[in-house]
C-alpha cells in the first residue's frame, strides 16, 4: 500500500484497492439504502443537529437523495465504519496519529451528472481559513466506493497535479452542489480540460485527494 503515498504527494490523489471486503461492501450498502430511504420519506431536505439530508428532485420528479451529512450519528454500523482503525493506518503517513473527522458524507451520484457537483476545490468549504492551518498538508479527503464508480456512473473527476497551484479561481458563484460541471470554468482557471481524469473505483475501494 506504500506506493499510495508517492502518488498523493506526486499528483494530488491516489487510489488504494480493496480497502474493504465484499461482505463489508455489501453490509455498508444495506446501510446506506436505509439512509436514503429515510431522505426520500422526508420529501425535502430535512436537518437535525449535525444529520442532513439533501432531497432534490431527480430527472423523473420523484425524490432523490444525492448527498445525506452526519449519518453516522445515528446509524451504528455506519459510525463503525468511520472510526474503522484502517483509516488511521491509511492516513498516519499523510496527516501523522492525531486525526479529527470534520465531515462525514454519503453520496448517490446519477448516471447523466446532473445530480453532481460544479468544479471546485475542496478547500473552498474549509472556513474559515484561520481554523485550518497549513491546509495542504494536514487535511485529507477519503471516498470509499460501494458500487462501481465509473464514468457511466457518474463518477468523480480530477485534474492531476492541480494541488500544486494552489487555491484556483475557479467560478464560485453558483452553488456547488447539484450544479453541473463546466468546462468553462477550467478554463477561466487555465486549466486545459484535456488534462481531466475520471476516477473509476471498484466497490471496496478508497480514494484519497488533496482539499
Amino acid at each position: 500500500m506504500t506506493d499510495y503515498v508517492a502518488d498523493f504527494r506526486a499528483h494530488g490523489y491516489a487510489i488504494v484497492r480493496g480497502f474493504f471486503s465484499p461482505a463489508e461492501v455489501a453490509a455498508i450498502g444495506a446501510a446506506m439504502d436505509q439512509v436514503y430511504a429515510e431522505g426520500v420519506a422526508h420529501g425535502r431536505s430535512f436537518r437535525h443537529g449535525n444529520l442532513f439530508y439533501t432531497v432534490r428532485p431527480g430527472p423523473d420528479g420523484a425524490p432523490h437523495v444525492p448527498m445525506v451529512q452526519w449519518p453516522s450519528y445515528h446509524v451504528a454500523l455506519l459510525n463503525q465504519t468511520r472510526l474503522d482503525p484502517r483509516w488511521a493506518t491509511l492516513l498516519e503517513p499523510l496527516i501523522g496519529r492525531d486525526i479529527k473527522q470534520i465531515i462525514n458524507q454519503l453520496h448517490w451520484k446519477l448516471p447523466d451528472r446532473s445530480g453532481d457537483f460544479a468544479w471546485h476545490q475542496d478547500a473552498k468549504s474549509r472556513r474559515p481559513a484561520e481554523a485550518y492551518r497549513n491546509l495542504g498538508s494536514s487535511y485529507v479527503q477519503t471516498g470509499l466506493a460501494i458500487d462501481p464508480h465509473t464514468p457511466e456512473s457518474g463518477a468523480m473527476r480530477f485534474i492531476p497535479r492541480s494541488h500544486g497551484a494552489g487555491p484556483l479561481d475557479l467560478d464560485t458563484s453558483v452553488e456547488v452542489l447539484g450544479t453541473e460541471m463546466n468546462d468553462d470554468a477550467l478554463v477561466a482557471a487555465g486549466i486545459d480540460p484535456a488534462s481531466v481524469v475520471d476516477l473509476v473505483l471498484d466497490p471496496g475501494d478508497v480514494a484519497i485527494w488533496n482539499p
